[in-house]
């Protein structure tokens, strides 16, 4: 019998989990599914990345009156997914940032993405009536912005390519508390199937800069103090690098992606074959190293009848 397509045989419900990362700050978890951040100023919070849609939206909104009552202000989407953007309008923000690149990129692809992602994790998009359309932010910034929340002051920035080429981080100075989106994971697959392996490891670098004492990172548990933080930077990079590397020495000696794939899983099963969703991510990842390796700089748009073709090419 062949593997279900991606994550659509995963309809497990999955464990919720809000952690404070520093004082007013907090990570919304749910095993290995995609987090979202939460930021408490003096008279309004701001929400970081804002679920698969507004049914998942409201589990985010829920954690936060738990535990404040001022209004939702801001979104900051750390990049343009699907399943990190579709359920906006459940948050009614007046203000929605992205980088001008996610942004860019919602127009050039965001459409393609929304198909092929609702293939993909059938279990995330319940609910999906309730969207509304594409997500569009009502501010955009190319390197940094500063917001404030009251005297609480953000900085959404631009650190490099890395999980998308639009990538942003939120980082609060006063906690020294960094929100990095996809770019960091902890034991959850990184998915490259939008990535750039050779900017990664310089954005990690950058991250790593501002010596975090939190990360809430884009998948897996918050990661609070110094050890956890370092760990989850250096096993991402690890992760990366690992699934370039024989992708790419593959490609340079003319073999086909299914012989990349199989020098993918030589270097990587043994190494996170127990992560969150990792083996969804493995055809999608070993499908742009390889295209990386060729000299393709901007990732091939994933389409739901790209997906399938992959899926079935790599399956045989």
């Amino acid at each position: 019998m062949s593997k279900a397509f991606a994550s659509a045989d995963d309809m497990e419900e999955k464990q919720i989990s809000f952690t404070e990362v520093g004082e007013g700050l907090y990570a919304f978890t749910a095993q290995g599914d995609p987090n979202s951040g939460v930021i408490i100023g003096d008279d309004s919070v701001m929400v970081v990345e804002a679920q698969a849609t507004p049914r998942l939206a409201r589990k985010v909104i829920d954690c936060i009156r738990g535990v404040t009552d001022k209004p939702i202000t801001h979104l900051a989407l750390t990049h343009y997914h699907a399943v990190r953007v579709l359920g906006a309008s459940a948050y009614g923000a007046p203000q929605v940032i992205m980088s001008d690149k996610a942004r860019a990129m919602v127009v050039e692809r965001g459409a393609e993405d929304w198909a092929s992602e609702f293939e993909r994790f059938p279990r995330l998009f319940q609910g999906h009536e309730e969207i509304p359309g594409l997500t569009w932010p009502t501010t955009t910034f190319s390197d940094r912005m500063t917001v404030y929340l009251g005297n609480r002051k953000v900085e959404i920035m631009h650190l490099g390519r890395a999980h998308t080429a639009g990538d942003a981080v939120i980082w609060v100075p006063d906690a020294e508390v960094m929100f990095t989106g996809d770019i960091v994971e902890y034991h959850s697959a990184c998915y490259c199937g939008d990535g750039h392996f050779a900017d990664w490891g310089r954005t990690l670098n950058a991250v790593a800069g501002y010596q975090p004492k939190s990360i809430a990172p884009g998948r897996g548990d918050a990661l609070v103090g110094d050890q956890m933080v370092g760990a989850a930077i250096e096993n991402t990079r690890d992760f990366v690098q690992s699934t370039y590397r024989p992708a790419a020495q593959v490609a340079a000696r003319g073999g086909s992606l299914k012989d990349a794939m199989e020098a993918v899983r030589d270097a990587c099963d043994a190494k996170f074959g127990d992560y969150a969703i990792y083996e969804h991510c493995l055809p999608f990842n070993v499908a742009r190293a390889y295209d990386e390796a060729r000299g393709i700089d901007t990732p091939r748009i994933w389409t739901a009848e790209r997906d399938k073709q992959m899926w079935e090419d790599l399956q045989g």
